[in-house]
């Protein structure tokens, strides 16, 4: 995320959210990865030259408030879709990139008839196999050298120089990664309900995912797809879990063409 600059404060029934609106034009609402590359990456001001961009921390991420009774990504999606009816985004183009992605689906299971289109990247949220197998990569147990290898195609792409950060946004880091573990530990990273209910977005949904992300498969998200009626689904080579870090030609291009 932008840690140099805060973004406005949203009050969404009690709970202060975080945006940075940038552009105008017809409204895309970005939901940021839990490690929020994404507001300071060459796309986002790419689309805001003729889009109105919406990027958004769901509580517990960026500066956005945690109140106790948000314990789960399906409680996100209701203040998230909360914070599109306070801002009254019409027609919206709703981008989730992974813990985000998650949190997109759910909003769309739940009410997507302020959505003109779901992209999805690199998405947690189901679980396709049965209990002994493993669909998702536990990026908490594994030594970070081999979480790394997992989520890049070139672990030197995830390196940020974190000595060099003011405590503030080192705080934010430490929150995140915080809030993360605290929403998704248990069940890990999956809302059990969530495939019984994919079937209920209406709107035409692209998904996108790193050919070589080793955290969720390229597998995986294809059948994540499948559970969409009407999804689309393609790689984005040379990238792992953060396709838009790795890979930002490739990706601005495959999002381009999914907002088209």
């Amino acid at each position: 995320m932008s840690f140099e600059r805060a973004g406005s404060v949203v009050n969404v029934h009690g709970v202060d959210i975080e945006v940075d609106i940038r552009g105008s034009g017809a409204p895309i609402l970005i939901l940021p990865s839990e490690e929020a590359w994404e507001a300071d990456l060459p796309f986002i001001d790419e689309l805001a030259k003729t889009r109105k961009v919406v990027i958004a921390y769901p509580p517990g991420f960026g500066r956005s408030a945690r109140p106790d009774w948000v314990t789960h990504p399906d409680d996100h999606a209701y203040v998230m879709l909360d914070l599109v009816e306070r801002l009254d985004l019409r027609d919206a183009a709703l981008v989730g990139f992974s813990l985000g992605g998650w949190i997109a689906a759910e909003m769309a299971t739940k009410d997507d008839s302020r959505f003109s289109k779901l992209i999805l990247v690199d998405a947690f949220g189901v679980k396709l196999g049965g209990p002994t197998d493993v669909d998702i990569q536990d990026v908490w147990v594994q030594h970070p050298a081999k979480v790394a290898a997992l989520k890049w195609a070139d672990p030197e792409k995830g390196v940020r120089d974190f000595s060099s950060w003011p405590d503030a946004a080192l705080t934010i880091v430490a929150r995140n990664m915080e809030s993360f573990a605290r929403f998704c530990w248990e069940p890990y990273m999956h809302n059990p309900k969530l495939r019984h209910r994919l079937h209920r977005i209406g709107v035409p949904t692209h998904v996108i995912w790193g050919e070589k992300d080793g955290v969720v498969t390229p597998a995986y998200g294809k059948a994540y797809a499948g559970l969409i009626s009407g999804a689309t689904f393609e790689t984005i080579a040379g990238a792992g879990h953060f396709p838009q870090v790795e890979q930002p030609a490739a990706f601005a291009r495959a999002l381009s063409a999914a907002l088209a």
